[in-house]
């Protein structure tokens, strides 16, 4: 079961997950702004948005990138007309609770907000290559009221910026990296084994 969060939208509005979740299910969609795999997938995204509103199923965009601000999504929303909700992770806090790790990765929450589905949205960057349509496949199954036969297929795409990973990027290219004490480590305190330590390399 997925708890209720809040997150703010591109606005600055705070939504939370069961304001706007559908009747029937939700579609959870980590996307972004830059990714070349996300933007492959704009088209399809919505126009699953827009298929599956009248049937109850709201689709919901997630962007958990630390280097595309709310403006920058805002406005890449805009220019590719996406219309469903997409909002903002600062801190990668809702990526890091659902395991996401690329974009776009898709879930399946039905109407009590179980988790049914995680994973691809179909199986092919290009459009014309597309075989199987896992995401629509599992939504249809969830519709009838059947059982997801398909819970998952390995997500494609770039890996999420995570604050932490940008921090560690941003240090080693002033010649820092971040090191995590061991233990047994002389002079090195029980909460220092517990952190990452800035060590700046000779």
């Amino acid at each position: 079961m997925i708890d209720d969060f809040k997150l703010p939208d591109a606005d600055g509005t705070e939504r939370s997950l069961n304001a706007l979740k559908g009747a029937h299910g939700t579609v959870i969609i980590f996307v972004a702004t830059k990714c070349p795999v996300s933007n492959a997938y704009n088209q399809r995204m919505e126009a699953l948005a827009q298929d599956y509103k009248a049937k109850g199923v709201s689709v919901i965009g997630i962007n958990s990138n630390v280097t595309e601000p709310a403006a920058e999504v805002k406005s890449h929303a805009g220019e590719k007309h996406l219309t469903f909700t997409i909002l903002k992770d600062d801190g990668n806090k809702i990526a890091d609770r659902f395991g996401a790790t690329k974009t776009p990765e898709a879930y399946v929450l039905d109407a009590s907000n179980k988790l049914v589905y995680h994973g691809r949205i179909d199986n092919s960057l290009k459009i014309e290559g597309v075989t199987t349509n896992d995401l629509r496949n599992a939504l249809n199954e969830l519709l009838a009221g059947k059982q997801v036969s398909k819970t998952g297929g390995a997500a494609f795409g770039r890996d999420i910026a995570s604050a932490f990973e940008f921090l560690r990027a941003a240090l080693e290219s002033q010649g820092y990296r971040l090191v995590e004490a061991t233990s047994g480590q002389e002079g090195v305190s029980e909460a220092a084994m517990r952190s990452p330590a800035l060590v700046r390399i000779a």
